[in-house]
């Protein structure tokens, strides 16, 4: 991570830092567990041997996986991919994230965060950073999940589709 940025600065450094989005990760040994499993980061700020807050800015992808535990296992698993907002965006909030996001894929229960971690794997085996995969594509694995039915490949062609769209402001 890059060293923290002046934040006594003026201008756009600062109008820019003030519309990041900043993810609290949290790490105790066997109960709580926040991690980023994409995303690009451009500030961490270490809090405690605990706890830290990476920075993210307006429009980033992001993976945010919770788990916590108790003395009979897991209790709670949750991914969560939204993209940062932009000033003056509409977004909705999310523990632990702030301000908030656009909230592409939302799953509960670690079968099925299980499941959306091996197709970002899969993604990532087909040579394609997680980061730039369609929004719709996240969405559509979060909707065939929910349905119980595993989620269509992310292909180096529908992935060159989307690419197509994006520069074409579709």
């Amino acid at each position: 991570m890059t060293p923290a940025r002046d934040r006594a600065g003026s201008g756009t450094a600062m109008a820019a830092w003030m519309h990041d989005t900043d993810i609290e990760l949290i790490w105790i040994e066997k109960r709580l567990e926040h991690w980023i499993r994409f995303g690009k980061a451009v500030d961490e700020t270490i809090l405690s041997r605990r706890t830290r807050i990476l920075r993210f800015p307006p429009g980033s992808p992001v993976a945010f996986v919770r788990w916590s535990a108790s003395d009979y296992g897991t209790i709670r698993s949750r991914i969560d991919i939204m993209r940062t907002m932009m000033p003056g965006e509409a977004c909705s909030t999310l523990p632990f994230v702030r301000p908030g996001a656009q909230i592409w894929l939302s799953i509960e229960g670690w079968p099925k965060v299980r499941w959306v971690l091996e197709t970002i794997d899969a993604i990532e085996a087909a040579g394609i950073d997680p980061c730039t995969v369609a929004p719709e594509h996240w969405s559509h694995v979060a909707n065939r999940i929910a349905a119980g039915e595993p989620p269509r490949a992310y292909t180096l062609e529908r992935h060159a589709a989307w690419r197509k769209r994006q520069a074409l402001g579709l």
